[in-house]
């Protein structure tokens, strides 16, 4: 390694850091240094790299899921998020242990922190551990979360701008003449929590325009959502009748079907009688019956920055959190 960065003109932790592949060196340094070292057949002795780094060479993706036990990891989003942070994560030359944390959940994190199976830790969701994560924060450095940006957060964040996000989408339907807007979904998940004040902004603005807002509660699981959709239908008498409704605005895509299925079932039409707007842009949503209309947050870029962001803190930068803009996707579920 010494004659290499002789022949670099660099320290030896540089060549160290640029065989590493870290992102502190010059991309053109680092080309410089890994052609240096093939053409001389130098090659990293991993296991004593990383004894003497104290590093393991893995990452661990966590999921708590303290608001929804029963939310499966083949949920859609979820496949979709841990499959491009694995292609990510292998990119950089480490490995991924992968977590699902279900209630009880009580110093999860600080135990998996403590237990120095991973260089760092991703967290895709908060869920309930917002004060746990925060907590977290405080004294550990290589953490990013996905999730929403709320005020006075500590920790980093990748996500979308939900508030503006669900607030196109709400407005999309008053454009299209809806006035009876139903907002389903738990607002007590930050995430959902954000787009309900998109929501809530929305209807705002068009105050002489559209009823109050209303929020049917429902779980992030398929039947559940269905459930609550159906019994809301049942409550409401249909649309016509008074209090009906004449759009819904589901907090996620999954939820958003699940109330296609509910109101197609009650002999309702969408989007005739019913419009409905989801949030995600999972593949299905393309090709559901009718194709669902959504927000679409880009989630191999977000998985991507998930993973960036924490290899360079892993390097020792504090980094900010990043929001990507969330994108209107019309179909014919709310045409």
């Amino acid at each position: 390694m010494s004659d290499i960065a002789r022949i670099a003109g660099v320290s030896a932790s540089t060549v160290s850091r640029a065989l590493a592949g870290s992102t502190l060196v010059a991309a053109a340094k680092r080309d410089e240094i890994r052609r240096l070292a093939r053409e001389r057949g130098y090659v990293i002795n991993t296991t004593a790299r990383n004894l003497r780094l104290q590093r393991t060479q893995s990452i661990s993706v966590a999921i708590p899921l303290g608001h929804e036990a029963g939310q499966s990891l083949a949920d859609p989003f979820l496949t979709e998020m841990i499959g491009h942070v694995a292609d990510r994560i292998t990119q950089r030359g480490y490995g991924m242990f992968l977590q699902k944390i279900v209630p009880p959940m009580d110093d999860w994190l600080p135990q998996l922190i403590g237990s120095h199976r991973s260089d760092g830790i991703i967290v895709i969701g908060q869920s309930t551990e917002h004060a746990v994560l925060e907590a977290a924060a405080e004294a550990y450095r290589p953490l990013v979360v996905w999730g929403g940006r709320l005020a006075r957060q500590s920790y980093c964040t990748v996500g979308t701008d939900n508030v503006a996000g669900a607030r196109s989408a709400v407005e999309h339907l008053i454009q299209a003449g809806r006035r009876r807007i139903v907002f389903l979904g738990d607002p007590a998940v930050p995430e959902i929590g954000l787009r309900y004040q998109g929501y809530l902004l929305a209807h705002e603005r068009a105050a002489q325009q559209v009823v109050p807002a209303q929020v049917v509660p429902a779980h992030l699981t398929a039947d559940t959502a269905y459930e609550a959709m159906r019994a809301f239908i049942g409550a409401a008498g249909g649309p016509g009748a008074a209090g009906a409704f004449d759009a819904v605005f589901g907090a996620t895509d999954v939820i958003a079907l699940s109330a296609v299925r509910a109101i197609t079932a009650a002999g309702l039409s969408v989007p005739g009688d019913v419009a409905v707007v989801g949030y995600d842009d999972i593949v299905m949503a393309s090709h559901a019956n009718p194709p669902l209309s959504t927000v679409r947050q880009d989630v191999q870029r977000g998985a991507h920055m998930l993973v960036d962001l924490l290899f360079r803190r892993m390097e020792g930068e504090d980094t900010p959190s990043a929001t990507m803009p969330a994108d209107l996707v019309i179909r014919e579920s709310s045409a």
